[in-house]
């Protein structure tokens, strides 16, 4: 883990401009270690080999118990998937769309590592403006214009007695 160079692109291809920055950047075989997979039978396309072979993959990561992570890197991780962490506090990604275990198991590994970037990714606040004096002139001739139109619309019949 390594912060980025505010001028750089990181891998992504992402560079840091007004409406984000990247604070921290996962790269691959940085968490592999305390990755725990399971894997079991896939349903969907793959013919006879669907009911012999376990190609789906669910990767189980615990962010509490993690070793690598600083406590401040938890933290953050832990508020940005609060709703994604099951009770017995791990993060879960299940891939099934390959035929191969292997390809699921490398999809499901590069999953995890854009959730984890993506909960480093600082939005900026947006400044709040005020209308110029233009626009709110263009604005108010605008309405004048459909109150005009809508006030053709009414026909007189006549007066009533």
């Amino acid at each position: 883990m390594r912060p980025l160079n505010s001028k750089k692109k990181n891998k992504q291809g992402l560079k840091n401009n007004k409406y984000f920055t990247l604070q921290m950047h996962f790269s691959p075989p940085y968490l592999n270690s305390e990755f725990v997979f399971k894997t079991s039978l896939s349903g969907g396309a793959g013919g006879q080999n669907v009911n012999k072979v376990s190609t789906k993959v669910q990767l189980n990561f615990s962010i509490k118990d993690s070793n690598i992570l600083t406590n401040d890197e938890k933290a953050i991780l832990i508020q940005a998937l609060e709703n994604k962490i099951n009770a017995d506090g791990f993060y879960q990604i299940v891939s099934q769309t390959e035929r191969s275990q292997l390809l699921n198991k490398e999809i499901a590994i590069k999953k995890l590592y854009t959730t984890f970037n993506k909960c480093f990714v600082i939005r900026k606040k947006r400044k709040a403006t005020k209308p110029s004096k233009g626009s709110i002139q263009r604005r108010i001739t605008a309405k004048k214009r459909n109150s005009e139109i809508k006030q053709n619309r009414k026909i007189d019949f006549g007066e009533k007695e």
